[in-house]
């Protein structure tokens, strides 16, 4: 006799959920592509076309390949557990990563080159090539990491890996996004309050409304409405409504561009390595809600969809987002992952992606980018023990100093001429705009770094402190944090000039003696007591 309830179950891969879902993760790709668009074009005055018509569709190509090799995982597990409820692992544009390589590798790898003279367009697109040769560079390194993440996991403190991201989150995806939102406030704090009321706060909208989808549908109506009247802070600009028709076809491009992206190393391989701990995070964090993913399949995705958005043409990488457990309590499955997918890699081939970016007002994005920050920040205290809490928050500096070294960079704030005079400013002390440069330079490989070292402090574990501290003289001494040029290049220190020069020798030296300090302190019996317990 056909027993029905002994068949096995179909598996539901498109549900009511997954409309929810794919409007979420939807969002938060337009999200990072709108301030990657808006931080290059407004921000460093990089030319409109070249960012849709050629980053555009190689970085959106990139979201396709992995959310169709993450949605056919999600059959598989369902397949070979029989789970009829499995939910697709979500992967979309890394933000820490795409806002910091926009701020500190494309923008002032811009301005570099038309300070030397050379034209927009021939900059723009030099540019674009060091932009794909550094994702290029970011994969590979993902592809080798994808094999040893565990291991990295282990050997750096949380404080040091939660605790730089955390600092990107404070003064890249926080305070940079906060600008745009008071630049017009009226607008940005209706789209903020709606953000704040549903993600932070939990409240449900009538009819279990999606939040972000209110408030970019709300905010951006209050735009258009109150924008021609002059009430919104800012000039009102009409839509053009134009496509930026781009095929992402594979290119070499990127050859032209690895010797200069080789000098920003330190600014991607922590990125990458950042992307692979948060991978193998969130695979987890999929383990515990009842998605078994394979932790390496779920890397090697992520770092081939990086990769072959930088051959393409791409300048942002990919990677699974924080937040699976989410999907799944709102019900998705594996249909959100394919449609968001399908959505973003085919409009950056068809231009629509670009048009809906201009439509969108950034402020109305931009408190998308706020609550991510602020769940960033908060997950690198609760994951973190409360002990290692000044450590993270240590990590916070480097990034604060890159942010104010973009700034001070830019000629719209500050002539060139006036910045390079404040770096050889003589006085007792190290000129104090050379030092905020030195602090920002590798500002993520420092952040773990000193997060790293305060944290087994912290742990009584001073020679291991002391070992952090050895690294950090190591990588200063040639620049590979701390660098003393403004390009954030390394170098062989007796070939710099002076004021420069002096610091690498000195952060060196600084280093070496704190470490040695400790190492020192290592053999007293107050070291080895027990570290008081926090209430």
């Amino acid at each position: 006799m056909d027993n029905a309830s002994s068949r096995p179950q179909k598996y539901e891969w498109f549900v009511r959920g997954d409309i929810n879902g794919f409007f979420g993760l939807m969002f938060d790709n337009m999200t990072v592509l709108s301030f990657l668009a808006g931080i290059l074009v407004f921000g460093f005055g990089y030319p409109a076309a070249i960012v849709y018509k050629r980053m555009f569709p190689g970085t959106a190509f990139g979201v396709l390949f992995g959310d169709i090799i993450y949605t056919w995982m999600a059959f598989r597990l369902a397949k070979k557990t029989g789970n009829t409820k499995v939910t697709a692992m979500p992967l979309g544009l890394d933000t820490p990563s795409t806002i910091g390589i926009a701020l500190t590798v494309l923008g002032p790898c811009f301005l570099a080159m038309k300070a030397k003279g050379m034209p927009v367009e021939q900059a723009a697109m030099n540019t674009w090539y060091v932009g794909m040769a550094t994702m290029v560079l970011i994969g590979i390194v993902k592809v080798i990491f994808s094999f040893i993440g565990g291991w990295v996991q282990k050997i750096v403190p949380q404080a040091g890996l939660l605790g730089s991201l955390a600092g990107i989150g404070l003064a890249l995806i926080g305070l940079v996004p906060l600008m745009d939102i008071f630049g017009m406030p009226l607008v940005g704090m209706i789209a903020l309050g709606l953000i704040l009321y549903n993600l932070v706060a939990g409240i449900k909208l009538p009819h279990n409304f999606p939040g972000v989808l209110a408030a970019v549908a709300i905010g951006t109506a209050a735009y258009y409405i109150f924008a021609p009247l002059g009430l919104v802070g800012g000039a009102y600009h009409a839509p053009i409504g134009e496509l930026h028709f781009g095929v992402p076809i594979p290119t070499l491009g990127f050859v032209h561009g690895l010797r200069q992206a080789l000098e920003y190393l330190p600014i991607a391989i922590p990125f990458a390595i950042l992307t692979v701990v948060g991978g193998i995070n969130v695979t987890e964090s999929a383990r515990v809600a009842g998605d078994d993913y394979n932790t390496r399949h779920i890397l090697l995705t992520e770092a081939f969809a990086t990769l072959i958005a930088g051959v393409c043409g791409g300048v942002a990488q990919s990677t699974p987002y924080i937040g699976q457990p989410a999907y799944k309590q709102m019900g998705s499955r594996a249909g959100y992952t394919l449609l968001t997918g399908l959505f973003i890699g085919l409009g950056g081939v068809f231009g629509y992606i670009g048009y809906i970016v201009e439509l969108i007002p950034r402020a109305v994005l931009a408190p998308i980018l706020i609550f991510v920050a602020l769940d960033i920040m908060c997950q690198a205290f609760h994951a973190c023990p409360k002990s290692h809490a000044p450590a993270v928050a240590f990590a916070y500096f480097p990034t604060v100093a890159r942010l104010l070294q973009i700034k001070l960079s830019n000629p719209d704030f500050v002539p060139i001429e006036v910045f390079n005079k404040q770096l050889v400013a003589p006085g007792k002390a190290l000129p104090e705009l050379l030092v905020i440069v030195a602090l920002g330079n590798g500002f993520i490989l420092t952040a773990m770094l000193w997060g790293a070292f305060m944290a087994k402090l912290i742990d009584r574990k001073l020679r291991m402190s002391a070992v952090y501290l050895f690294i950090a003289a190591a990588l200063s001494f040639v620049g590979i944090i701390h660098s003393a040029s403004p390009d954030g290049n390394m170098y062989l220190p007796w070939h710099l000039a002076a004021p420069a020069s002096r610091i690498p020798y000195q952060f060196s030296m600084a280093y070496v003696v704190l470490a040695l300090m400790f190492f020192a302190l290592s053999f007293t019996k107050e070291s080895r007591a027990p570290a008081p317990e926090l209430a």
